[in-house]
């Protein structure tokens, strides 16, 4: 019988497992969550990591330890710190359920250590539950992310497409099992991750520094970078007009109902729909700002003009007068947070500008 890729890191899987441990213990990031390990940090850090690089987490993991240190003391916050707490960080429904979490642990007369008990939990998820059982508890849990499914499918060069990435995550989730090293699960799944994020890189991966690279069949191939095979994602624009209405030093802005799966009560800017205003109406004269952002599959274009309050401006219930002192205080979406804070600053050297004589 002919060896496959995946038997022959099976035959020499004490060897892999070791050499990997080894190049984690010596290479691993002095990341916060690793140094000062705790059930609740790791929980923490677990969150904020989803879909979210760990240079963007770093300020974040801190800030929020400070006003939140352990489970108690975030059950016991309202919505609207916890929310304030994570502005910025996005995908709002992480913190709604890493604070519902908290209030189920502290609720429960004993810390769950198994990965079922925790998938029951909010927000979590298969490899959220595998990354917390291993790490705080050392269970024999594999997980498997983007950086996991990389690796994997390059050690086999298997070519085998995928949907997205949740898929390839399932289909290559009983190999990462059988991989996982029984004495150092925890240590394990983070080696995997850390050697996809800072060497098996989506583009250019650094193959001369990989602990794995003897037993890559991709890299003996030089045909790192055609894996893994996955369906790439399918870009939809979409535009948005948005409203920047003053009166009385207060910024109108929409604040979302407390049942809105993204946004629920964040702060923005309110849109031309809000308002019911026509957006061909608008005069090209009061575009404040014009940017651009991504989020999942969409990129979307969002253009802010000045509206002047009148009388035919219609003001619904969700719509609020937020002080321009107050703004601090408030949860803002993260794009309009730096959204305002730039046509403030804007605005302010316009006025410094009117005022200086002309030379």
């Amino acid at each position: 019988m002919p060896t496959t890729p995946e038997s022959h890191l099976l035959k020499h899987r004490a060897e892999l497992q070791s050499g990997l441990l080894r190049w984690y213990r010596r290479n691993r990031r002095p990341l916060p969550w690793r140094l000062d390990p705790s059930v609740y940090r790791t929980v923490v850090s677990e969150f904020m990591l989803q879909q979210t690089q760990v240079k963007t987490v770093l300020p974040y993991f801190e800030r929020w330890q400070a006003k939140f240190p352990d489970f108690e003391s975030l059950a016991s916050a309202c919505e609207d710190d916890v929310l304030k707490q994570w502005e910025g960080l996005g995908y709002y429904s992480r913190a709604r359920n890493l604070h519902r979490l908290a209030k189920a642990i502290v609720a429960k007369p004993v810390l769950p250590d198994a990965a079922k008990d925790w998938r029951e939990l909010p927000g979590v998820g298969p490899y959220t539950a595998a990354a917390i059982t291993s790490i705080a508890f050392g269970k024999l849990e594999a997980c498997v992310d983007g950086n996991v499914v990389r690796i994997l499918a390059r050690l086999t060069a298997d070519a085998t497409h995928h949907g997205d990435g949740a898929a390839a995550a399932k289909y290559f989730t009983p190999l990462a099992s059988l991989l996982l090293s029984p004495s150092s699960p925890g240590d394990h799944n983070q080696a995997m991750m850390e050697l996809g994020a800072t060497v098996c890189h989506r583009r250019d991966p650094l193959c001369r520094c990989c602990p794995l690279a003897q037993w890559c069949a991709a890299t003996k191939s030089g045909s790192t970078e055609d894996f893994p095979k996955l369906q790439p994602k399918e870009i939809e624009h979409r535009s948005v007009t948005r409203a920047w209405v003053v009166k009385d030093g207060a910024l109108l802005l929409h604040r979302s109902s407390p049942r809105a799966r993204r946004l629920a009560n964040l702060h923005e800017l309110p849109t031309a729909t809000h308002l019911e205003i026509d957006e061909q109406s608008l005069d090209a004269r009061d575009l404040l700002a014009r940017r651009k952002r991504g989020i999942t599959r969409y990129l979307i274009t969002e253009s802010i003009y000045r509206i002047s309050l009148s009388e035919q401006l219609r003001l619904g219930d969700s719509l609020v007068w937020i002080s321009f002192g107050d703004l601090q205080s408030i949860a803002l979406s993260g794009p309009h947070r730096r959204w305002i804070t730039e046509i403030l600053a804007m605005q302010a050297a316009d006025k410094r500008n009117k005022i200086l004589p002309s030379k």
